[in-house]
């Protein structure tokens, strides 16, 4: 099997799960509990959250765990607004967001809270220009992707939160799911941040919030006592640490794996370019981890079903998407419905070796004869 789907899913680094397991069975208290293992079990959960936040340029009492990047987002977008406490209120957004941000911003509105989306250039970026004319006193919300998960392009996050300057009612959510381990986590500006270990060789389940301080939050679960007013719950002691680790690898080692991917994206992008019905989506500014494109006559389920038959994983733009559902985000870039509905995507990882790239290309070259005319 040619695993080339990253983006979706990345397999737990050894290290990370030796963290996890060590820590289950180092650690069996509760860290809520007042007793003496409770009390051994909190102190390694600050010794944990005091690396991640110096890891990521944050303090402790910033950093909330959740089950994921899911979670993450909707406590982040529901958790703003609501606590503004202003029904009726106004949220920006684009069209590149992940699902737990749109289904977040669609609940919300039917709550009577105002959404709009800001257009995308043909780079992939969030039209600034357009962020900008879009802003209004009650705007309560910005939420933009660092990296989107379907194109890989980079958002300008320095300059959307230079933009809110001017807008101090008004918060901003960075969704950094795709961003860790491939580029620099712009924190400057930003008030809250998503983040999903199981992206970077982490645990599933597991996922961090970065709340900045003085940031006011409406919870999303409620009762019992935990280590954060945020987020109820038994505090998972053993998916702290191995986030702890999985971000501790992604962070030292990315220049080298970044260097990698980046090769093995060359390499792609020119030998895909050969075929003159390949559209390449992706923005050249993109991260080199992520690579769609487009086959011209043939929807992306279809070529990705043709490709899973002969061993190969990629992806369409979710799991669950249908022959009749173009990718939005490639819609946005394009604005070429059949070219939306022909994209699918590559993700690479540092664990993507040359043989595999050949075999994927191998492959490819027997779908476009079983599926061209």
């Amino acid at each position: 099997m040619i695993y080339l789907d990253y983006s979706a899913n990345t397999p737990a680094d050894p290290a990370v799960l030796a963290a996890f397991c060590e820590t289950e069975r180092a650690y069996p208290g509760n860290p809520n509990s007042a007793h003496p293992a409770g009390q051994a079990a909190r102190a390694e959960l600050a010794r944990a959250t005091g690396s991640i936040a110096w890891m990521l340029g944050v303090r402790p009492g910033e950093i909330i765990y959740t089950s994921g990047a899911s979670e993450s987002n909707n406590l982040a977008v529901k958790g703003i607004v609501q606590a503004a406490g202003r029904p009726g209120g106004h949220i920006i957004s684009t069209a590149l967001e992940h699902a737990s941000v749109k289904g977040a911003l669609a609940a919300l509105q039917r709550q009577g809270f105002q959404v709009d989306l800001v257009g995308i250039t043909p780079e992939g970026t969030a039209d600034l220009d357009q962020l900008r004319a879009l802003l209004r006193e009650d705007t309560l919300l910005v939420s933009v992707c660092a990296v989107d998960s379907e194109l890989g392009a980079v958002q300008p996050i320095r300059q959307i939160a230079e933009l809110l300057r001017d807008y101090p009612s008004c918060r901003l959510h960075v969704d950094a799911t795709q961003a860790a381990g491939k580029v620099p986590l712009v924190m400057d500006g930003v008030d809250t941040m998503s983040l999903s270990p199981h992206k970077f060789y982490g645990l599933n389940g597991s996922g961090l919030l970065i709340k900045r301080r003085g940031v006011a939050l409406e919870p999303q679960i409620h009762g019992g006592a935990s280590v954060t007013p945020y987020r109820s719950g038994t505090p998972a002691l053993a998916l702290a640490v191995s986030a702890e680790k999985a971000l501790e690898l992604a962070l030292t080692n990315q220049q080298d794996r970044v260097r990698h991917v980046g090769a093995l994206n060359r390499r792609l992008r020119e030998a895909l370019l050969r075929y003159p019905q390949v559209r390449i989506n992706s923005p050249a500014g993109a991260v080199p981890h992520i690579l769609n494109l487009s086959v011209r006559g043939v929807k992306g389920t279809v070529f990705q079903r043709a490709l899973g038959q002969r061993d190969v994983c990629v992806s369409v733009r979710s799991a669950c998407s249908s022959d009749g559902a173009p990718s939005p985000a490639v819609l946005a870039v394009s604005g070429d419905r059949r070219n939306a509905l022909s994209s699918w995507r590559i993700s690479l990882s540092h664990l993507t070796s040359e043989e595999e790239l050949a075999g994927f290309l191998r492959a490819f070259d027997d779908c476009c004869r079983a599926l061209l005319p």
